[in-house]
């Protein structure tokens, strides 16, 4: 049986919060006096609810995701390979200046300036990104195979190229970059489009 004083916080608003300073500074650039000024809590209250900063990150990360996961599997659902990269890129928009949030995304944003000792975490962001890039490459595949795709289309490259556009629009977003411009970013991006 375990005893203790009940935590005084909202696990789940704290974690909120730490996502939110993680995502407007990366990993790295995040301290622990960062995270515990913006989640309200003490060192000892954050490592007895979620663990060290990296099992933070992590729990971050996931819950960053879970609502990513929902957007990417909608735009996969697209008739056609041109519909869902159009969903994916336009759709992205929204995501990359959610109002009240930083702009850019979680997982690129910590991969851009990661030191040897936060290699597990870098390896982290991109492993996932990969995760969207072979579900977009299946989807592809499939369109290719029904024949919505022209015979010499890679959906290997078609796919890298849809992620490397949005990792782009997110850095364009984290650096200030408009709504307006990150539509012309992707308009520009849909113009190469295999017919």
């Amino acid at each position: 049986m375990k005893f203790g004083r009940p935590r005084e916080f909202d696990v789940d608003e704290a974690l909120d919060r730490a996502l939110q300073v993680f995502r407007a500074k990366g990993y790295e650039a995040t301290s622990l006096s960062d995270l515990t000024g913006a989640m309200g809590i003490t060192r000892p209250s954050l490592y007895a609810a979620f663990g060290n900063k990296e099992d933070l990150f992590r729990k971050a990360l996931d819950r960053y995701a879970e609502e990513r996961r929902k957007f990417w599997k909608k735009a996969l659902e697209e008739p056609t390979a041109r519909a869902v990269a159009e969903k994916l890129l336009y759709g992205s928009i929204d995501l990359l200046t959610e109002k009240g949030c930083p702009p850019g995304c979680l997982a690129v944003q910590s991969t851009l300036a990661c030191s040897d000792e936060s290699e597990a975490i870098r390896a982290e962001a991109i492993s996932r990104r990969s995760e969207a890039e072979t579900a977009i490459r299946q989807r592809f595949a499939r369109a290719k195979s029904e024949g919505d795709l022209p015979a010499d289309a890679s959906p290997g490259d078609l796919a890298r190229y849809i992620v490397t556009v949005f990792q782009g629009m997110a850095v364009q977003a984290a650096s200030g970059a408009s709504r307006r411009e990150l539509r012309r970013i992707a308009e520009t991006a849909l113009h190469g489009w295999p017919t």
